[in-house]
């Protein structure tokens, strides 16, 4: 009996220690899980981050390119905004995709740059040909959408889409990005352009600016977008874009893209194509 008792007790002692080895060690795993699932939520960010940033200098890689092959195309100052988009009206696509316009300089008073109201966000009636005209924004994080984009089901002027070797010739693209403007199936807001023109030109810029909100809750961007028509034509020749951050020049862009797609000729009075 008295053997069976020091066995109990022996055996008593064992399993205390073991639990007091075996608590710490949970705790430490327990605290260890913590430090990884935290870990792997900054590498997350992280990635994020870096993807944006590797966008960025792909973007900025292939506008060197493009400078250093072609050279810098810049339209000169124009005295107004009108005498600005009748001249875009009139210029034809030469091999460059993007252009410069007023030296990169955006066409804002001092009174569009004003952000006493807070963000806003207009859009142009459409015209006596259904076309969509110029739409204009102070942009800011509260205007951005937390929602995901529904199917677009407007046609815009000029839409004769059709398959090509890339994939769908055109988009319904957004003159105001829905990113930042939150503005999906609304016809002032929608004109047809090539992929090209949509990716990764405008969205580039587009980026670039939602970037800046993101980082700045409380900052503005005054944003202008102008579709180009040439006379009666359906098809935009391009879009100008125009941006600048209140209060410094961390955005700041005056830019022409034409509505071009390679290996595609484009018929600009109806939007009809043909492949070269």
């Amino acid at each position: 009996m008295k053997k069976i008792i020091q066995i109990l007790i022996a055996t008593g002692l064992v399993f205390l220690v073991c639990m007091i080895t075996v608590q710490p060690t949970v705790q430490a795993v327990a605290t260890e899980q913590q430090q990884i699932s935290k870990l792997q939520k900054q590498l997350k960010k992280t990635k994020h981050q870096i993807t944006f940033q590797n966008r960025r200098i792909k973007y900025w890689h292939q506008k060197l390119a493009s400078i250093a092959t072609s050279g810098a195309t810049t339209v000169q100052n124009s005295s107004t905004v009108q005498n600005e988009t009748q001249q875009l009206a009139e210029k034809d696509y030469s091999g460059q995709n993007e252009i410069t316009i007023n030296n990169n300089t955006p066409n804002f008073t001092t009174t569009d740059l004003r952000t006493v109201n807070g963000a806003w966000q207009t859009y142009s009636n459409l015209d006596r040909l259904n076309r969509a005209g110029v739409a204009n924004a102070l942009l800011n994080k509260s205007l951005m959408p937390t929602v995901k984009r529904t199917e677009l089901t407007w046609n815009p002027t000029g839409w004769h889409n059709k398959k090509i070797a890339s994939g769908w010739l055109y988009n319904r693209s957004h003159l105001i990005g829905y990113q930042l403007s939150g503005q999906n199936n609304n016809p002032k807001n929608l004109i047809t352009g090539t992929r090209e023109l949509n990716a990764p030109e405008m969205l580039a810029h587009e980026d670039d600016i939602a970037y800046y909100l993101k980082q700045n809750p409380n900052g503005y961007v005054r944003y202008r977008v102008t579709p180009i028509f040439r006379g009666n034509e359906l098809l935009p020749r391009g879009v100008q874009m125009e941006a600048q951050s209140v209060g410094s020049n961390a955005v700041h862009f005056n830019v022409y893209i034409f509505n071009v797609q390679s290996g595609v000729t484009l018929n600009y009075q109806d939007g009809t194509s043909r492949i070269n």
